[in-house]
């Protein structure tokens, strides 16, 4: 009986009528080196109080087998108290007593405990990720967040092992580890890592020399140890606690603060409190540039974020996620500012974070900040752009409404009423009311709980000087799940930006403004010279699209590369591609934009959105009749960058993984990549590391102009886990029905592949042409769900959204909803009324990007 989707009705109840003390969970992993151990020993002792004596509840195990169970000293009959993945336990007592003893699963999807074999040096890897429910997977417990409790783990493994879990080590008896007691957390955030780890240990003084510190350490697998720049980590890290200690006032509550980078990890990074845990691709094993090193600070800075936002206080129930998530978000984000050398953390956000929730919330799908979750499912599926992004936005124009100092006092005040507690929107509320003395229930209401992103636009005139006369911005918000015009406060600035004598476009002036309503007028703008471009959102204060006044817009389109400021510029390339996503510019305008800013831009973060954006325009949003000459123009221009850009900088490696990736779908480019890899072309400065091997194979792959016995031999000289990913998305590139149809089988009906080689074989399978795809267009429908209930939610993810169709074009002329694979997906939803609706989410989703591209190349006029 599949009964893994809790109800949060379900939760609700077991939380009014339980209180957990404590569990014990004792895992015996000593068999983990065995490939033919699919599962591991799991003994858990939970101690809990019963609010109505004499009623039942029920535990959370999902596992290869329960052994025994026993309830306040007697044992449970397992025939009639085990259903699926539940424990049903009845006549509890007011203080209770439950172990459960059993064996769980060893995952290779990423969720509960996923192991993992180095092909480099055949070792066993283990570790855990729960977030949201995936606790259950691996000991017995009540598995919501709001049942906290104290956690003591013990864990056998073989003795040479390094063995870490989220408290520090109290005893060690020759292979087995017995941890301390944390403090009270929720399960999704226990943690623990096994197998010949490679660490490296710092410390954290705070400023006060009296004060206790905290030991820090650092793990990656052996075969990495030679890459992992620990030293730049442990700053990093040292440079984080210093800033949040000092921000909210509140010591790190969890003692040690551990970091551990994993293989085969399906997040980013998961904020166990003192044992984080981070993909591994933060470990640079060939070249990376500014942004990736900025983008790994802000993670880590997100996830210490966590250690107050979400560990120390955590939300009720999924609905509120984003009470941590959003508040990680911007809090990363400030702290990458404040406290690191980089110094374009906003720009950042604006040009890329920001994107992401733009693109969610204008999904049919979209959903208020705030979200309606009404089971795990429907939690899994909103770790998304609006949880993340938007909240963070939103909070950022909090701040902006209600001032910084405002909000950290607030922030303050809620984690000391609220530690090691769970909370709802009225709590953060009633804690900003306190901090400003104001009502802040109708801004939430305005910006938490609706959904769809405004779009702010400015209405100019100007008196016979050239001076404006007027200035109203005008705001258009329809809330696309009611439907209902939902225009909601802003403070913004508008900046005004006029050509210097260099040429440049610099500031000349700015007006800070709160909108209210539709429209508002700008008195303070009244007389002053018609700036070259007026920013709506200057400093990218708010959450919302743009669209400029006449002359700006021109100006964009001529000069964008001169517009000085990087966030300005980062905030008018992002409102661009906004534009280009609407059918509002068409693919080959915004491409002359990127053609005249990619050559000149020097942030390296930006300059890697642009040229991608500019793929996605061509490949998606062009007709199939203009891509030929779009793709010419594209070609030359990454060429031509690639050879201008500095020698060994990281503007010439973005160069050259955007020439790689266009060259995926666009020939012309592929006669350098082998050039180049044979030795044959030589760009200056250019190293061809292993990453920029695998990506110039895959292309070639693509287009047949490699073979298989040259993959062989790249795999053979980087037998890595990254290696291995590389092979398996270049072998299923093939342009050849054969090979299409076994990566098919292998992504739908195969049992071998690891999460992430899922994803490798998937992406290859998309490359190599349409033509060689759409004979799996039918059976795409036949199989999802099956898919679905075959596979956990994490790999029928993979399959169900990287599968999907969504690469079809139109034919020029008939309406968008009338295509093939769109009627198709109709069928399938009219037909599935009832599949789960994280199944149909990611369906419904799909079909909207394939609905947006077709739409957006009817748009093209032809010539």
């Amino acid at each position: 009986m599949n009964n893994e989707n809790l109800m949060r009705d379900e939760a609700a109840a077991r939380s009014r009528l339980l209180r957990i003390d404590a569990y014990d969970v004792a895992l015996d992993l000593r068999n983990a080196e065995d490939p033919k151990a699919t599962g591991f020993r799991s003994r858990c002792t939970i101690t809990f109080t019963c609010s109505a004596p004499g009623s039942s509840t029920f535990l959370d195990f999902i596992s290869e087998s329960v052994e025994s169970v026993t309830l306040n000293g007697v044992d449970v009959d397992l025939d009639s108290a085990v259903t699926g993945a539940r424990i049903q336990l009845d006549g509890l007592g007011d203080r209770n007593t439950v172990t459960v003893d059993g064996t769980a699963r060893y995952s290779r999807s990423g969720e509960g405990m996923h192991r993992f074999v180095d092909p480099a040096d055949g070792s066993t890897y283990l570790y855990t990720q729960y977030e949201p429910a995936d606790a259950r997977r691996v000991f017995a417990n009540f598995e919501q967040p709001d049942l906290k409790a104290a956690f003591t783990f013990s864990v056998q493994a073989p003795s040479s092992w390094t063995v870490a879990s989220n408290a520090v080590v109290a005893r060690w008896d020759a292979g087995e580890w017995h941890f301390a007691p944390t403090q009270r957390i929720s399960t999704y955030i226990t943690s623990v890592l096994a197998g010949p780890y490679h660490r490296v240990s710092g410390s954290w003084q705070p400023e006060d020399p009296a004060a206790p510190g905290i030991e820090l350490g650092l793990y990656c697998r052996q075969s990495l140890a030679a890459s992992f720049d620990a030293e730049e980590i442990l700053d990093v890290t040292w440079r984080g606690l210093t800033f949040f200690h000092g921000l909210f006032d509140y010591a790190y509550p969890f003692g040690k603060y551990d970091q551990a980078f994993v293989p085969e990890y399906n997040l980013g990074a998961m904020e166990n409190p003192g044992l984080v845990t981070f993909t591994e691709d933060y470990v640079f094993r060939s070249a990376a540039t500014a942004a990736q090193y900025e983008a790994r600070a802000n993670t880590i800075l997100h996830e210490m974020a966590h250690m107050w936002f979400g560990d120390l206080v955590t939300m009720v129930w999924w609905d509120d996620l984003w009470l941590k998530e959003s508040f990680a978000d911007y809090m990363g984000a400030l702290a990458v500012a404040e406290a690191t050398r980089w110094d374009t953390s906003w720009v950042s956000f604006a040009n890329k974070r920001k994107a992401w929730a733009y693109v969610q919330d204008q999904l049919p799908t979209t959903h208020p900040i705030v979200a309606d979750i009404p089971d795990l499912e429907a939690a899994k599926q909103n770790f998304d752009g609006i949880t993340y992004a938007k909240g963070a936005a939103v909070l950022k124009q909090l701040v902006a409404f209600s001032g910084f100092e405002a909000f950290i006092a607030a922030s303050r005040s809620y984690f000391r009423k609220h530690a090691y507690g769970n909370t709802t929107l009225t709590d953060l509320l009633d804690a900003l009311a306190e901090a400003t003395g104001e009502d802040f229930s109708t801004w939430a209401r305005q910006w938490l709980q609706t959904s769809g992103v405004p779009t702010l636009g400015t209405e100019i005139t100007l008196d016979d000087d050239g001076a404006y006369a007027s200035v109203t911005v005008r705001q258009e918000a329809t809330d696309p799940v009611s439907g209902q015009e939902q225009p909601r406060p802003h403070t913004v600035r508008l900046g005004l930006y006029s050509y210097d004598a260099a040429g440049d476009l610099v500031k000349t002036a700015s007006e800070e403004v709160t909108l209210a309503g539709d429209r508002t007028q700008v008195a303070g703008l009244i007389g002053v010279p018609q700036a070259d471009l007026l920013i709506p959102n200057d400093d990218d204060l708010t959450y919302a699209k743009l669209r400029f006044d006449q002359r700006s817009q021109a100006t964009l389109l001529e000069a964008v590369d001169r517009v000085r400021d990087p966030l300005a510029r980062a905030t008018c390339l992002a409102a661009l591609w906004s534009a280009t996503r609407d059918a509002d510019l068409s693919p080959g305008e915004y491409l002359r934009a990127v053609e005249r800013a990619a050559p000149r831009e020097t942030g390296v973060g930006v300059l890697q959105v642009i040229l991608a954006n500019a793929r996605i325009a061509i490949e998606r949003f062009s007709p199939p009749s203009a891509r030929p000459a779009l793709r010419r123009r594209y070609g030359t221009l990454l060429e031509n960058g690639l050879m201008a850009s500095g020698r060994s900088s990281d503007l010439q490696l973005a160069w050259a993984r955007a020439l790689a990736g266009a060259a995926r779908t666009a020939g012309e480019s592929t006669g350098l990549l082998r050039a180049r890899l044979d030795g044959d072309a030589v760009v200056p400065g250019l190293e061809i590391d292993a990453e920029l091997r695998w990506m110039f194979l895959q292309s070639l792959a693509a287009h047949g102009l490699t073979t298989g016995r040259e993959l062989d031999a790249e795999l053979a000289a980087d037998n890595t886990a990254s290696g291995r990913v590389g092979f398996t998305l270049a072998s299923a590139a093939f342009p050849n029905l054969a090979t299409k149809q076994a990566a098919w089988q292998e992504a739908v009906f195969g049992e071998r592949l690891s999460n992430d080689l899922l994803s490798a074989t998937i992406e290859g399978f998309a490359l190599g042409g349409i033509e060689l795809t759409r004979p799996f267009d039918g059976r795409y429908f036949d199989s999802i769900g099956e898919v679905w209930q075959r596979c956990g939610i994490e790999m029928a993810s993979r399959v169900v959204r990287g599968l999907y169709p969504g690469r079809a074009d139109s034919d020029g002329g008939s309406e968008p909803s009338t295509h093939p694979v769109v009627q198709a997906t109709d069928r399938w939803l009219d037909e599935n009324t009832a599949a789960p609706r994280a199944l149909r989410r990611i369906v419904i989703e799909e079909r909207d990007h394939l609905l947006r591209a077709l739409r957006a190349q009817q748009a093209v006029r032809p010539g």
